[in-house]
Protein backbone atom coordinates (compact mmCIF):
# COMPACT_ATOMS: atom_id res chain seq x y z
CA UNK A 1 0.00 0.00 0.00
CA UNK A 2 2.63 2.48 -0.68
CA UNK A 3 2.27 3.39 -4.40
CA UNK A 4 -0.94 5.56 -3.92
CA UNK A 5 0.71 8.87 -1.74
CA UNK A 6 3.29 9.47 -4.48
CA UNK A 7 0.52 9.16 -7.42
CA UNK A 8 -1.66 12.06 -5.17
CA UNK A 9 1.14 14.25 -4.73
CA UNK A 10 2.17 14.43 -8.47
CA UNK A 11 -1.31 15.42 -9.32
CA UNK A 12 -1.56 17.89 -6.07
CA UNK A 13 0.56 20.39 -7.58
CA UNK A 14 -1.56 21.51 -10.60
CA UNK A 15 -4.85 20.73 -8.93
CA UNK A 16 -3.98 23.32 -5.83
CA UNK A 17 -2.75 26.05 -8.62
CA UNK A 18 -6.21 25.60 -10.52
CA UNK A 19 -8.31 25.76 -7.33
CA UNK A 20 -5.94 28.93 -6.66
CA UNK A 21 -8.06 30.36 -8.54
CA UNK A 22 -11.14 30.21 -7.13
CA UNK A 23 -9.70 32.97 -5.25
CA UNK A 24 -8.37 34.97 -7.67
CA UNK A 25 -11.06 34.71 -10.62
CA UNK A 26 -14.38 32.77 -9.03
CA UNK A 27 -16.32 34.62 -11.74
CA UNK A 28 -14.50 34.12 -14.45
CA UNK A 29 -14.27 30.51 -13.96
CA UNK A 30 -17.49 29.78 -13.70
CA UNK A 31 -18.32 31.55 -16.68
CA UNK A 32 -16.60 29.64 -18.67
CA UNK A 33 -18.21 26.28 -16.80
CA UNK A 34 -21.18 27.78 -17.98
CA UNK A 35 -20.28 28.69 -21.67
CA UNK A 36 -18.64 25.25 -22.11
CA UNK A 37 -21.98 23.69 -20.75
CA UNK A 38 -23.95 26.06 -23.13
CA UNK A 39 -22.05 24.72 -25.68
CA UNK A 40 -22.07 21.00 -24.91
CA UNK A 41 -25.94 20.81 -25.39
CA UNK A 42 -26.68 23.34 -28.15
CA UNK A 43 -28.33 20.73 -30.31
CA UNK A 44 -29.85 18.42 -27.61
CA UNK A 45 -34.04 19.17 -27.35
CA UNK A 46 -33.58 21.21 -24.49
CA UNK A 47 -30.99 23.52 -25.72
CA UNK A 48 -32.55 23.74 -29.01
CA UNK A 49 -35.53 24.78 -26.79
CA UNK A 50 -34.00 27.67 -25.19
CA UNK A 51 -31.98 28.99 -27.80
CA UNK A 52 -28.48 27.96 -26.94
CA UNK A 53 -26.65 28.88 -29.34
CA UNK A 54 -27.71 32.56 -29.16
CA UNK A 55 -26.91 32.42 -25.56
CA UNK A 56 -23.73 34.86 -24.60
CA UNK A 57 -24.19 35.78 -21.17
CA UNK A 58 -25.51 34.47 -17.95
CA UNK A 59 -27.77 37.23 -18.00
CA UNK A 60 -29.40 35.55 -21.51
CA UNK A 61 -28.99 32.76 -20.31
CA UNK A 62 -31.09 33.23 -17.02
CA UNK A 63 -33.72 35.06 -19.54
CA UNK A 64 -33.88 32.31 -21.83
CA UNK A 65 -33.94 29.19 -19.38
CA UNK A 66 -36.70 28.71 -16.54
CA UNK A 67 -35.67 27.71 -12.62
CA UNK A 68 -37.35 24.52 -12.51
CA UNK A 69 -37.23 21.34 -9.89
CA UNK A 70 -37.66 17.66 -10.64
CA UNK A 71 -41.04 18.17 -11.33
CA UNK A 72 -40.41 20.39 -13.98
CA UNK A 73 -38.20 18.12 -15.89
CA UNK A 74 -39.54 14.36 -14.95
CA UNK A 75 -41.50 14.54 -17.97
CA UNK A 76 -38.06 14.45 -19.82
CA UNK A 77 -36.04 12.34 -17.17
CA UNK A 78 -38.88 10.09 -17.89
CA UNK A 79 -38.15 9.83 -21.32
CA UNK A 80 -34.25 9.28 -20.80
CA UNK A 81 -34.95 6.64 -18.70
CA UNK A 82 -36.49 4.54 -21.58
CA UNK A 83 -33.10 5.08 -23.47
CA UNK A 84 -34.24 8.23 -25.72
CA UNK A 85 -30.76 10.02 -26.31
CA UNK A 86 -30.32 13.99 -26.60
CA UNK A 87 -33.13 15.51 -24.41
CA UNK A 88 -31.12 17.20 -21.52
CA UNK A 89 -27.64 16.50 -22.49
CA UNK A 90 -25.78 14.90 -25.54
CA UNK A 91 -25.78 11.23 -26.30
CA UNK A 92 -27.39 8.19 -24.85
CA UNK A 93 -27.33 8.31 -20.26
CA UNK A 94 -27.04 4.39 -19.39
CA UNK A 95 -26.66 5.71 -14.75
CA UNK A 96 -29.09 7.39 -12.62
CA UNK A 97 -28.82 7.86 -9.13
CA UNK A 98 -31.63 7.27 -7.10
CA UNK A 99 -32.04 9.86 -4.56
CA UNK A 100 -35.34 9.62 -1.83
CA UNK A 101 -33.21 12.03 0.18
CA UNK A 102 -35.98 14.58 1.99
CA UNK A 103 -37.57 15.66 -0.36
CA UNK A 104 -40.59 13.34 -0.47
CA UNK A 105 -41.47 10.07 -0.56
CA UNK A 106 -40.99 9.84 -4.54
CA UNK A 107 -37.76 8.93 -5.63
CA UNK A 108 -35.42 10.95 -8.07
CA UNK A 109 -33.60 9.66 -10.88
CA UNK A 110 -31.00 12.52 -11.57
CA UNK A 111 -28.95 11.60 -14.80
CA UNK A 112 -25.23 10.63 -14.52
CA UNK A 113 -23.44 10.90 -17.57
CA UNK A 114 -20.01 10.65 -18.20
CA UNK A 115 -18.70 14.04 -18.45
CA UNK A 116 -20.76 13.89 -14.59
CA UNK A 117 -18.99 11.07 -13.06
CA UNK A 118 -15.13 11.87 -14.15
CA UNK A 119 -15.76 15.61 -13.94
CA UNK A 120 -17.59 16.08 -10.74
CA UNK A 121 -18.10 13.24 -8.88
CA UNK A 122 -14.43 11.57 -9.28
CA UNK A 123 -12.39 14.75 -9.67
CA UNK A 124 -14.24 15.26 -5.88
CA UNK A 125 -12.85 12.65 -4.84
CA UNK A 126 -9.69 13.24 -5.74
CA UNK A 127 -9.68 17.12 -4.66
CA UNK A 128 -10.43 15.63 -1.28
CA UNK A 129 -8.18 13.25 -1.11
CA UNK A 130 -5.04 16.19 -2.41
CA UNK A 131 -6.45 18.76 -0.21
CA UNK A 132 -6.40 16.74 3.02
CA UNK A 133 -2.21 15.22 2.05
CA UNK A 134 -1.80 19.24 1.67
CA UNK A 135 -3.11 20.30 4.53
CA UNK A 136 -1.44 17.23 6.86
CA UNK A 137 1.51 16.02 4.98
CA UNK A 138 2.93 13.77 7.21
CA UNK A 139 -0.17 11.66 7.02
CA UNK A 140 -0.45 7.72 6.82
CA UNK A 141 -3.81 7.62 5.64
CA UNK A 142 -2.95 6.71 2.26
CA UNK A 143 -0.92 3.54 2.68
CA UNK A 144 -3.73 1.61 4.25
CA UNK A 145 -7.42 1.41 2.92
CA UNK A 146 -9.97 3.16 2.68
CA UNK A 147 -13.52 1.71 3.82
CA UNK A 148 -16.11 3.01 1.81
CA UNK A 149 -19.79 2.83 2.68
CA UNK A 150 -22.27 2.96 -0.50
CA UNK A 151 -26.15 1.70 -1.81
CA UNK A 152 -26.76 -0.56 -4.56
CA UNK A 153 -27.74 -0.98 -7.95
CA UNK A 154 -30.41 -2.65 -10.14
CA UNK A 155 -31.85 -2.24 -13.88
CA UNK A 156 -34.42 -1.17 -15.30
CA UNK A 157 -37.06 -2.30 -17.66
CA UNK A 158 -34.94 -0.60 -20.76
CA UNK A 159 -31.65 -1.91 -19.39
CA UNK A 160 -30.23 1.11 -17.60
CA UNK A 161 -28.51 1.12 -14.13
CA UNK A 162 -29.84 2.89 -11.28
CA UNK A 163 -29.17 3.12 -7.86
CA UNK A 164 -27.54 4.84 -4.94
CA UNK A 165 -24.90 7.29 -6.55
CA UNK A 166 -22.22 6.13 -4.41
CA UNK A 167 -22.68 2.99 -5.73
CA UNK A 168 -22.47 4.14 -9.61
CA UNK A 169 -18.93 5.52 -8.29
CA UNK A 170 -17.95 2.23 -6.98
CA UNK A 171 -18.93 0.43 -10.01
CA UNK A 172 -17.05 2.49 -12.48
CA UNK A 173 -14.29 3.44 -10.51
CA UNK A 174 -10.99 2.01 -12.32
CA UNK A 175 -9.35 -0.66 -11.29
CA UNK A 176 -6.04 0.75 -9.82
CA UNK A 177 -8.22 3.30 -7.13
CA UNK A 178 -10.27 0.56 -6.41
CA UNK A 179 -7.18 -1.94 -4.94
CA UNK A 180 -6.85 0.67 -2.41
CA UNK A 181 -10.67 0.62 -1.10
CA UNK A 182 -12.56 -2.54 1.41
CA UNK A 183 -14.88 -3.96 0.86
CA UNK A 184 -14.79 -5.62 -2.89
CA UNK A 185 -16.81 -4.31 -5.25
CA UNK A 186 -19.36 -7.31 -5.04
CA UNK A 187 -20.45 -7.13 -0.75
CA UNK A 188 -20.66 -3.17 -1.19
CA UNK A 189 -23.06 -3.39 -3.78
CA UNK A 190 -24.97 -6.54 -2.25
CA UNK A 191 -29.22 -5.34 -2.30
CA UNK A 192 -29.67 -6.33 1.35
CA UNK A 193 -28.83 -3.43 3.96
CA UNK A 194 -28.17 -6.14 6.80
CA UNK A 195 -26.21 -8.83 5.18
CA UNK A 196 -24.26 -6.54 3.15
CA UNK A 197 -23.05 -5.01 7.11
CA UNK A 198 -22.00 -8.60 8.27
CA UNK A 199 -20.06 -9.38 4.94
CA UNK A 200 -18.32 -5.21 5.15
CA UNK A 201 -17.85 -6.41 8.88
CA UNK A 202 -16.15 -10.17 8.32
CA UNK A 203 -13.91 -9.04 5.44
CA UNK A 204 -12.29 -5.58 6.50
CA UNK A 205 -11.75 -6.41 10.14
CA UNK A 206 -8.75 -7.55 9.67
CA UNK A 207 -7.61 -5.01 7.39
CA UNK A 208 -5.39 -1.77 7.76
CA UNK A 209 -8.48 0.28 7.42
CA UNK A 210 -6.70 3.91 7.51
CA UNK A 211 -10.05 6.00 6.45
CA UNK A 212 -13.46 5.77 6.62
CA UNK A 213 -15.93 7.18 4.06
CA UNK A 214 -20.03 7.57 4.05
CA UNK A 215 -22.93 9.14 6.08
CA UNK A 216 -22.34 9.68 9.76
CA UNK A 217 -25.64 7.98 10.95
CA UNK A 218 -24.99 4.73 8.65
CA UNK A 219 -21.15 4.21 9.39
CA UNK A 220 -22.37 5.00 13.32
CA UNK A 221 -24.34 1.40 12.81
CA UNK A 222 -21.62 -0.07 11.00
CA UNK A 223 -18.82 0.70 13.72
CA UNK A 224 -20.80 -0.32 16.48
CA UNK A 225 -21.54 -4.10 14.96
CA UNK A 226 -17.34 -3.87 13.87
CA UNK A 227 -16.98 -3.62 18.14
CA UNK A 228 -20.17 -6.36 18.96
CA UNK A 229 -18.08 -8.93 16.26
CA UNK A 230 -14.58 -8.17 17.82
CA UNK A 231 -15.59 -7.65 21.26
CA UNK A 232 -13.37 -4.77 21.65
CA UNK A 233 -14.80 -1.27 23.28
CA UNK A 234 -12.24 0.91 20.54
CA UNK A 235 -12.10 0.86 17.17
CA UNK A 236 -8.48 1.60 17.26
CA UNK A 237 -7.74 -2.11 18.62
CA UNK A 238 -9.35 -2.89 15.47
CA UNK A 239 -7.93 -0.70 13.35
CA UNK A 240 -4.80 0.99 14.92
CA UNK A 241 -3.91 3.26 12.00
CA UNK A 242 -7.36 4.77 11.68
CA UNK A 243 -6.96 8.09 10.95
CA UNK A 244 -9.43 10.32 9.14
CA UNK A 245 -13.64 10.22 8.33
CA UNK A 246 -14.63 11.65 5.14
CA UNK A 247 -18.22 12.59 5.94
CA UNK A 248 -21.07 14.07 4.16
CA UNK A 249 -25.01 14.16 3.69
CA UNK A 250 -26.32 15.26 7.24
CA UNK A 251 -24.75 17.43 9.85
CA UNK A 252 -22.35 15.87 11.86
CA UNK A 253 -22.61 17.60 15.13
CA UNK A 254 -25.05 15.63 16.64
CA UNK A 255 -22.61 12.65 16.18
CA UNK A 256 -19.39 14.26 16.90
CA UNK A 257 -19.32 12.90 20.65
CA UNK A 258 -20.10 9.22 19.62
CA UNK A 259 -17.06 8.77 17.24
CA UNK A 260 -14.98 10.37 19.78
CA UNK A 261 -16.15 8.07 22.12
CA UNK A 262 -15.72 5.21 19.43
CA UNK A 263 -12.33 6.37 18.10
CA UNK A 264 -10.53 7.72 21.58
CA UNK A 265 -7.63 9.54 19.67
CA UNK A 266 -6.42 13.21 19.53
CA UNK A 267 -4.85 12.27 15.91
CA UNK A 268 -8.42 11.16 14.24
CA UNK A 269 -9.58 13.90 11.61
CA UNK A 270 -13.11 14.40 10.84
CA UNK A 271 -13.55 15.99 6.82
CA UNK A 272 -16.97 17.45 5.37
CA UNK A 273 -17.73 17.02 1.77
CA UNK A 274 -20.61 17.77 -0.13
CA UNK A 275 -21.45 15.05 -2.53
CA UNK A 276 -24.86 14.62 -3.28
CA UNK A 277 -26.79 12.85 -6.31
CA UNK A 278 -26.78 16.03 -8.02
CA UNK A 279 -23.32 16.37 -8.03
CA UNK A 280 -19.84 17.21 -6.32
CA UNK A 281 -20.44 20.36 -4.61
CA UNK A 282 -17.64 21.38 -2.12
CA UNK A 283 -14.46 19.99 0.32
CA UNK A 284 -13.81 21.23 3.90
CA UNK A 285 -10.34 22.56 2.82
CA UNK A 286 -9.26 23.96 6.96
CA UNK A 287 -10.09 21.30 9.35
CA UNK A 288 -10.19 23.86 11.90
CA UNK A 289 -13.44 25.39 10.20
CA UNK A 290 -16.12 23.74 9.31
CA UNK A 291 -17.06 25.63 6.24
CA UNK A 292 -16.62 24.23 2.84
CA UNK A 293 -14.80 25.63 -0.31
CA UNK A 294 -17.40 25.27 -3.14
CA UNK A 295 -15.79 23.78 -5.96
CA UNK A 296 -16.02 26.18 -8.79
CA UNK A 297 -14.82 24.03 -11.57
CA UNK A 298 -16.83 20.57 -11.14
CA UNK A 299 -18.69 20.95 -14.63
CA UNK A 300 -21.51 22.47 -12.07
CA UNK A 301 -22.47 26.73 -12.61
CA UNK A 302 -24.01 27.73 -9.66
CA UNK A 303 -26.64 30.53 -8.67
CA UNK A 304 -28.07 31.39 -5.25
CA UNK A 305 -32.05 32.25 -4.60
CA UNK A 306 -33.30 34.48 -1.94
CA UNK A 307 -35.39 32.38 0.02
CA UNK A 308 -38.26 34.91 -0.35
CA UNK A 309 -38.21 34.28 -3.98
CA UNK A 310 -39.05 30.49 -3.93
CA UNK A 311 -41.99 29.87 -5.65
CA UNK A 312 -41.89 33.06 -7.77
CA UNK A 313 -42.38 32.71 -11.22
CA UNK A 314 -39.44 34.79 -12.18
CA UNK A 315 -37.36 34.59 -8.67
CA UNK A 316 -34.16 36.53 -8.60
CA UNK A 317 -30.85 35.11 -8.48
CA UNK A 318 -27.50 35.42 -7.73
CA UNK A 319 -24.35 34.88 -9.06
CA UNK A 320 -21.04 33.71 -7.18
CA UNK A 321 -19.63 37.40 -7.35
CA UNK A 322 -23.00 39.05 -6.08
CA UNK A 323 -23.70 37.03 -2.96
CA UNK A 324 -23.57 38.53 0.62
CA UNK A 325 -22.14 36.52 3.57
CA UNK A 326 -24.33 35.40 6.31
CA UNK A 327 -27.74 35.24 3.94
CA UNK A 328 -29.68 31.69 3.53
CA UNK A 329 -29.74 30.82 -0.60
CA UNK A 330 -31.19 28.36 -1.75
CA UNK A 331 -28.65 26.16 -4.57
CA UNK A 332 -29.27 26.63 -8.06
CA UNK A 333 -27.33 24.38 -10.56
CA UNK A 334 -26.95 23.86 -14.09
CA UNK A 335 -24.58 20.90 -14.85
CA UNK A 336 -23.01 17.94 -17.30
CA UNK A 337 -25.87 15.74 -16.07
CA UNK A 338 -28.16 18.12 -17.87
CA UNK A 339 -29.77 19.78 -15.20
CA UNK A 340 -30.50 22.94 -16.30
CA UNK A 341 -31.48 26.26 -13.17
CA UNK A 342 -32.29 23.20 -11.33
CA UNK A 343 -33.46 23.93 -7.84
CA UNK A 344 -31.48 21.18 -5.39
CA UNK A 345 -33.50 21.56 -2.34
CA UNK A 346 -30.82 22.62 0.04
CA UNK A 347 -30.11 25.93 1.46
CA UNK A 348 -26.50 27.33 2.04
CA UNK A 349 -24.67 30.43 3.64
CA UNK A 350 -21.45 31.73 3.09
CA UNK A 351 -19.21 32.26 5.35
CA UNK A 352 -16.17 33.39 3.20
CA UNK A 353 -15.19 35.45 -0.19
CA UNK A 354 -12.15 34.98 -2.23
CA UNK A 355 -12.38 32.11 -1.95
CA UNK A 356 -15.91 31.34 -1.39
CA UNK A 357 -16.73 28.98 1.27
CA UNK A 358 -20.16 27.71 2.48
CA UNK A 359 -22.23 26.01 5.28
CA UNK A 360 -25.25 23.94 4.22
CA UNK A 361 -27.98 25.59 6.53
CA UNK A 362 -31.17 22.97 5.73
CA UNK A 363 -33.50 22.35 2.74
CA UNK A 364 -36.24 24.46 0.60
CA UNK A 365 -38.90 21.96 1.82
CA UNK A 366 -37.62 21.15 5.47
CA UNK A 367 -38.00 23.47 8.01
CA UNK A 368 -40.71 24.03 10.79
CA UNK A 369 -42.83 27.64 9.69
CA UNK A 370 -45.93 26.35 11.75
CA UNK A 371 -46.11 29.78 13.74
CA UNK A 372 -44.02 31.88 12.03
CA UNK A 373 -40.91 30.53 14.11
CA UNK A 374 -38.49 29.86 10.38
CA UNK A 375 -36.83 27.10 12.22
CA UNK A 376 -34.48 25.29 10.04
CA UNK A 377 -32.22 22.80 9.65
CA UNK A 378 -29.12 24.49 11.18
CA UNK A 379 -30.57 26.14 13.66
CA UNK A 380 -32.07 22.76 15.41
CA UNK A 381 -28.05 20.77 15.03
CA UNK A 382 -26.64 23.70 16.62
CA UNK A 383 -29.27 24.34 19.83
CA UNK A 384 -28.78 20.09 20.22
CA UNK A 385 -25.31 20.01 20.00
CA UNK A 386 -25.43 22.64 22.37
CA UNK A 387 -28.03 21.16 24.76
CA UNK A 388 -25.87 17.78 24.19
CA UNK A 389 -22.42 19.56 25.57
CA UNK A 390 -24.42 20.81 28.21
CA UNK A 391 -25.86 17.89 29.71
CA UNK A 392 -23.68 15.02 28.89
CA UNK A 393 -26.42 13.43 26.42
CA UNK A 394 -25.93 11.78 23.14
CA UNK A 395 -28.12 11.56 20.40
CA UNK A 396 -28.81 9.11 17.66
CA UNK A 397 -31.82 10.04 15.64
CA UNK A 398 -34.12 12.58 15.64
CA UNK A 399 -37.20 14.57 13.92
CA UNK A 400 -38.96 17.70 14.88
CA UNK A 401 -42.93 17.97 14.40
CA UNK A 402 -45.02 21.12 14.96
CA UNK A 403 -47.75 20.48 18.00
CA UNK A 404 -50.54 22.62 16.29
CA UNK A 405 -53.29 25.02 18.30
CA UNK A 406 -56.38 24.04 19.66
CA UNK A 407 -58.66 25.93 20.76
CA UNK A 408 -57.26 24.87 24.15
CA UNK A 409 -53.84 25.13 23.88
CA UNK A 410 -51.63 26.70 22.54
CA UNK A 411 -48.64 25.60 19.79
CA UNK A 412 -45.19 24.20 20.15
CA UNK A 413 -42.78 21.52 18.57
CA UNK A 414 -42.35 18.01 19.41
CA UNK A 415 -38.96 16.50 19.76
CA UNK A 416 -39.30 12.66 19.09
CA UNK A 417 -35.11 11.64 19.89
CA UNK A 418 -33.43 8.44 19.94
CA UNK A 419 -30.94 9.36 22.47
CA UNK A 420 -27.48 6.90 22.91
CA UNK A 421 -26.87 8.77 26.19
CA UNK A 422 -30.22 9.87 27.69
CA UNK A 423 -30.06 13.34 29.86
CA UNK A 424 -30.07 12.73 33.54
CA UNK A 425 -33.28 15.28 33.61
CA UNK A 426 -35.52 15.40 29.82
CA UNK A 427 -37.54 18.35 31.78
CA UNK A 428 -33.88 20.05 32.10
CA UNK A 429 -32.56 19.25 28.51
CA UNK A 430 -35.83 20.41 26.84
CA UNK A 431 -36.02 23.87 28.61
CA UNK A 432 -31.79 24.30 27.77
CA UNK A 433 -32.93 23.02 23.87
CA UNK A 434 -35.47 25.91 23.84
CA UNK A 435 -33.51 28.74 25.16
CA UNK A 436 -30.52 27.72 22.91
CA UNK A 437 -33.15 27.94 20.00
CA UNK A 438 -34.35 31.47 20.97
CA UNK A 439 -30.50 32.47 21.20
CA UNK A 440 -29.94 31.29 17.60
CA UNK A 441 -33.62 32.15 16.23
CA UNK A 442 -35.01 35.48 16.54
CA UNK A 443 -38.09 34.55 14.87
CA UNK A 444 -38.17 31.45 17.40
CA UNK A 445 -37.87 33.66 20.41
CA UNK A 446 -40.50 36.04 19.08
CA UNK A 447 -43.13 33.46 19.38
CA UNK A 448 -42.06 31.65 22.34
CA UNK A 449 -41.65 35.18 24.12
CA UNK A 450 -44.01 35.17 27.46
CA UNK A 451 -45.36 31.74 26.02
CA UNK A 452 -47.63 33.94 23.58
CA UNK A 453 -47.75 32.45 20.44
CA UNK A 454 -46.19 29.23 21.23
CA UNK A 455 -45.25 26.96 24.54
CA UNK A 456 -41.99 25.28 25.27
CA UNK A 457 -41.08 22.43 23.01
CA UNK A 458 -41.79 19.10 24.22
CA UNK A 459 -38.91 15.96 24.04
CA UNK A 460 -40.48 12.36 23.67
CA UNK A 461 -37.71 10.33 24.06
CA UNK A 462 -38.20 7.24 21.44
CA UNK A 463 -36.94 3.13 22.30
CA UNK A 464 -33.37 2.40 20.53
CA UNK A 465 -33.40 1.29 16.92
CA UNK A 466 -37.26 3.12 16.46
CA UNK A 467 -35.64 5.05 13.33
CA UNK A 468 -34.43 2.52 11.85
CA UNK A 469 -36.98 0.50 11.88
CA UNK A 470 -38.89 3.44 10.25
CA UNK A 471 -36.70 3.14 7.22
CA UNK A 472 -36.32 -0.23 7.25
CA UNK A 473 -40.42 0.16 6.62
CA UNK A 474 -39.87 2.63 3.83
CA UNK A 475 -37.07 0.31 2.21
CA UNK A 476 -34.67 3.68 2.94
CA UNK A 477 -31.64 1.42 4.57
CA UNK A 478 -28.47 2.65 4.09
CA UNK A 479 -26.94 4.54 1.17
CA UNK A 480 -27.50 8.36 1.04
CA UNK A 481 -31.05 7.46 3.08
CA UNK A 482 -31.58 9.38 5.86
CA UNK A 483 -34.41 10.40 8.42
CA UNK A 484 -36.07 13.59 7.90
CA UNK A 485 -35.40 16.35 10.75
CA UNK A 486 -37.90 19.07 10.46
CA UNK A 487 -41.49 18.79 9.16
CA UNK A 488 -44.06 21.25 9.15
CA UNK A 489 -46.73 18.36 9.58
CA UNK A 490 -47.13 15.25 11.46
CA UNK A 491 -47.47 12.73 9.58
CA UNK A 492 -43.72 11.40 10.08
CA UNK A 493 -43.97 12.10 14.19
CA UNK A 494 -47.40 10.03 14.02
CA UNK A 495 -46.03 7.15 12.19
CA UNK A 496 -43.04 6.75 14.88
CA UNK A 497 -45.32 7.38 17.78
CA UNK A 498 -47.25 4.74 16.26
CA UNK A 499 -44.64 1.76 16.26
CA UNK A 500 -43.87 2.43 19.78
Amino acid sequence: MYTLQPLIKHGLKHRLRKIQLYASSPGHVQEEVLFDLIESAEETLWGRSHGYKDIHSVKAFQESVPVCTYEDIEPFITRIRTGEPNLLWPGKISWFAKSSGTTGSKSKFIPVTREMLWKNHYRGGRDTSAIYLDRNPSTQVFRGKMLVLGGSLVKNDANLIEGDISAIMLKNIPIVVDMFRAPSRDIILMKEWEAKLEAIINSTIHEDITCLSGAPAWVLTLLKKVLEKTGKTSLLDVWPNLELFIHGGISFDPYREQYKQLIPSPNMKYMEAYNASEGFFAIQDDLSDSSMLLMLDYQTFYEFMPLEEIGKPFPNTYTIEEVELGTNYALVISNSSGLWRYLIGDTVTFTSKYPYKIKITGRTKYFINAFGEELIADNAEKALSKACTETGALVKEYTVAPVFMSCKSKGSHQWLIEFEKQPANIEEFAELLDKNLQSINSDYEAKRYKNLTMLQLEITPVKEGIFYEWLKQKGKLGGQNKVPRLQNDRKLAEEILSML
